[in-house]
């Protein structure tokens, strides 16, 4: 672990600001689920990212952070002061990064390419804040993003799979009563 601290050490030297916490607790990427829903061009697209923070929910904060239970990095240099308050739960894997690169995810494998770079861009900028912040070990991160990534790709994939049988139902035409033949 002591190439992982050389990393966290060197980019707090190097990026010394008042970066604030991008992302928190995901509410950026719940709005923009939200509001993607609200119309109907965008509905599935807006249902989409919210299955892929589901997803990222149940498969971090559930499963892999309790049963890794990671102590984050500051907890081994008590005199480090952060940015931040005190994250309280575990270190692997990042949560806020898997939940950004499921939102970005999601957006790419439905094509909507323009909006999956732009939501990859910012899942970025938020992976690097949590090694900047000192909050994460970078394979938390690059976990996070993994993790993220495949969320994005089931979510799309049932998504699509849900479409599909709906408009299968629709082509069908309507049911007739088996009394009424």
């Amino acid at each position: 672990m002591g190439w992982e601290f050389d990393i966290l050490n060197g980019i707090q030297s190097v990026f010394q600001s008042d970066l604030m916490a991008l992302g928190n607790g995901g509410i950026f990427w719940i709005a923009a689920g939200l509001v993607f829903t609200l119309y109907k061009k965008t509905r599935t697209f807006g249902i989409c990212i919210l299955t892929a923070l589901v997803f990222e929910v149940l498969s971090c904060n559930v499963i892999l952070k309790p049963l890794v239970a990671r102590p984050r990095p500051f907890t081994s240099d008590p005199a480090r002061i952060l940015l931040i308050p005190r994250p309280e739960d575990y270190s692997f894997p990042s949560g806020h990064t898997a939940v950004s690169f499921a939102a970005a995810s999601a957006a790419w494998f439905m094509e909507k390419r323009k909006t999956g770079v732009v939501f990859g861009a910012v899942a970025c900028l938020i992976a690097f804040s949590r090694l900047y912040l000192y909050v994460h070990y970078p394979t938390d991160v690059l976990a996070g993003a993994v993790i993220g990534i495949l969320c994005g790709a089931a979510a799309s994939k049932l998504t699509e799979m849900v479409a599909a049988a709906r408009e299968a139902r629709r082509d069908s035409g309507p049911e007739i009563p088996v009394g009424k033949l």
